[in-house]
């Protein structure tokens, strides 16, 4: 699985980071920033649940 966030859309309200502190981080500018965009499989579920929890759905899983 790979995964980004669209910086245009997030706001920095760091569920992504509260729910999956191994794959997100608040950079800088405040806004979201994945740490590795290959994420391992036992943090799949962790990474289905930021997407599913993030207000502005700015969490993309890659093809």
């Amino acid at each position: 699985m790979k995964v980004h966030i669209d910086t245009r859309l997030c706001q920095g309200n760091i569920i992504c980071v509260e729910v999956a502190p191994e794959v997100f981080k608040i950079n800088r500018e405040g806004v979201g920033e994945v740490y590795t965009e290959d994420i391992p499989a036992d943090l799949e579920p962790k990474v289905q649940e930021a997407i599913d929890k993030c207000p502005r759905k700015a969490i993309f899983i890659d093809d």
